[in-house]
């Protein structure tokens, strides 16, 4: 590329080349970051989310290219998915699930979606030498050539999975000028750690929350709290807790291997770790996290429900959460797309995302516009929440 080329930001676009891969392992991995500067998420965790054989997902990874090297890229997917997922009742959920008995194909659609089904947040990646006036024009080469990929595949739902808000206008306007309808998603809850130690964390909160957190604190002394790297002998018992969490949950999208769980703490050292926590020799808990230099992401916490709440986990897991942070230097901590009751009382703010979604037939889009409302995943503080 001229050396000339950021005076005339348009050539980026212009010499733009897409690509869609299915293995980020032919990707550059310092070139994919570069894009997304500052993300926890980055390649290593995209990569053992690739490597774990979820069921039912293929992985894809869309760039554009100049002048030599990555300038804009988004991972994706396709799968199977079922329109019942998001549906508040869980009695409609099996209505459908019994017709899906008879009719295997009822409600179930071939999606290719922008983002990743194992990420919280899904948007764009631009090379940071890329102008912001620019960024639109390669954004809508990536929404083409994945549109493209998705229709060779014979998908016939096209998506893009909780982009956070606000997005830059001229993005915006990419996904809506190609008649992408917009439904809310789950919002990501976020703690500012912007206070000094616990005693200060503790200030932030109602007065009956943070009575409430130390009577349930006292459990502590009846419990050992173990940081691993790895799972070692415990990899039995925490897929069993991962499955007894799994099948509590309301919303079910993804179905996690211990590949997963192994390969995101075998890819990230130092950036990830698992935290036990045992009531004598018994494994009652397990806290996937991973990070950067700012941030904590919980990715999971997996818990026998009757013997946990005992024992306060969930909230014993929080706070140790928030102690690692202060310990750490980190100032946010991410807790996840779920219990969003708990997490405000907590003190978490709720960091909104949408979800765009278009059917390659008009007509067909116009009923799923319909239907939106009762697709919609639940508003925050309607779920169960986990803790109880």
């Amino acid at each position: 590329m001229p050396p000339d080329a950021l005076l005339r930001p348009v050539t980026w676009a212009e010499e733009a080349e897409f690509d869609v891969c299915s293995d980020l392992g032919s990707i550059d991995r310092q070139q994919w970051n570069a894009c997304f500067p500052g993300e926890v998420e980055g390649y290593d965790y995209l990569l053992a989310v690739e490597r774990a054989g979820i069921p039912g997902f293929e992985f894809r990874y869309v760039i554009g290219r100049a002048g030599g090297k990555i300038v804009a890229a988004m991972p994706a997917f396709l799968t199977r998915y079922g329109l019942e997922t998001t549906l508040d009742s869980r009695h409609l959920r099996d209505v459908v699930m019994r017709l899906r008995g008879v009719w295997s194909n009822f409600l179930m659609l071939p999606l290719a979606c922008l983002g990743s089904p194992c990420t919280e947040i899904g948007y764009p990646g631009f090379d940071p030498d890329i102008p912001a006036v620019c960024r639109a024009d390669l954004f809508q080469g990536l929404v083409e050539t994945f549109e493209s990929h998705a229709r060779t595949a014979g998908c016939v739902l096209l998506a893009l999975k909780d982009i956070p808000k606000p997005l830059p206008d001229r993005l915006m306007d990419v996904i809506a000028g190609r008649g992408y309808a917009e439904l809310a998603g789950l919002p990501t809850a976020v703690l500012d750690i912007d206070f000094p130690d616990l005693d200060g964390y503790f200030a932030r909160l109602s007065a009956a929350t943070r009575k409430d957190l130390r009577r349930k604190l006292k459990a502590r002394q009846n419990v050992r709290i173990e940081r691993r790297s790895d799972l070692g002998p415990y990899r039995d018992r925490a897929m069993e807790l991962y499955r007894q969490t799994r099948e509590r949950s309301d919303w079910q999208f993804e179905d996690l291997t211990l590949a997963y769980f192994e390969g995101m703490l075998a890819r990230m050292p130092g950036q990830s770790f698992v935290t036990m926590y045992f009531v004598g020799d018994e494994l009652l808990a397990t806290n996937f996290l991973i990070r950067n230099e700012r941030t904590l992401i919980d990715k999971f916490f997996c818990m026998d429900a009757e013997k946990g709440r005992l024992f306060n986990l969930y909230y014993l897991s929080w706070i140790d959460n928030v102690e690692y942070c202060l310990k750490e230097g980190l100032s946010r901590y991410q807790s996840g797309q779920a219990y969003y009751e708990n997490k405000v009382r907590l003190g978490s703010r709720l960091g909104a995302n949408s979800m765009f979604f278009r059917h390659t037939n008009a007509l067909t889009q116009r009923a799923l516009r319909f239907a939106a409302p009762y697709l919609a995943i639940a508003t925050p503080g309607e779920e169960r929440s986990e803790a109880g």
